[in-house]
């Protein structure tokens, strides 16, 4: 049932809502990931990054894609906390709390073969502007060494669902998404790629500044 709730969900909401809507300009498709483990690493912005990044893979591979989230958020109230489980499939991660091991969740979840998608800036910033990335991503690639970590960069989302609006604009918003990288062998150097990565990436849109 759960995965046929999200089944319908995409079809009938988040990939009109994309496509129609706002119109998706999608680039290096080809890159993303297969199959699992994999890890899908983007700048956040918006409410809609997740689902955008969701609905870039076939409807069959949804139940095999694991966003990290904010437990403190997404599990506040009885409805939030169902749709984030049981439509979007989060992997809910408690903020300050101090555990042995962070990111047991995580690497559990990679064990499972599933794709994690990461956000690594933290909570969404402002609309088109990057943030720098935090280093838990590192310390997971660091974990699982073999597992790719495939860098995507969006545009226009943050101005399409800014952070505190309910209000859908209608802007034409564009996906990179880059080949992937692998552990480097320390965390410095790994986010040192990570970055640049996804500068090249943001770099290829020759997106102009909003005004």
């Amino acid at each position: 049932m759960k995965n046929f709730l999200q089944f319908l969900f995409f079809v009938i909401v988040v990939r009109p809502v994309l496509l129609v809507i706002l119109g998706m300009n999608v680039r290096g498709r080809e890159h993303l990931p297969k199959k699992g483990p994999a890890i899908v690493v983007a700048n956040h912005n918006s409410h809609l990054d997740t689902l955008t990044l969701m609905a870039l893979f076939p409807l069959k591979d949804l139940h095999l894609l694991r966003p990290a989230a904010a437990a403190d958020y997404f599990l506040a109230n009885k409805w939030l906390n169902w749709f984030a489980s049981t439509i979007i499939n989060i992997i809910p991660l408690a903020r300050g709390a101090v555990r042995k091991n962070p990111l047991a969740d995580l690497e559990d979840a990679l064990d499972r073969n599933e794709i994690l998608i990461l956000f690594p800036e933290g909570s969404r910033g402002e609309p088109e502007q990057r943030a720098d990335f935090k280093r838990g991503v590192a310390y997971l690639a660091k974990a699982r060494p073999d597992v790719p970590v495939y860098p995507v960069f969006m545009h226009g989302l943050g101005k399409a669902l800014p952070k505190g609006s309910l209000i859908l604009v209608p802007f034409t918003c564009d996906v990179i998404a880059g080949a992937a990288i692998s552990w480097t062998g320390d965390a410095q150097s790994f986010m040192g790629v990570l970055e640049t990565r996804m500068g090249e990436l943001a770099s290829e849109g020759h997106f102009q500044p909003w005004e």
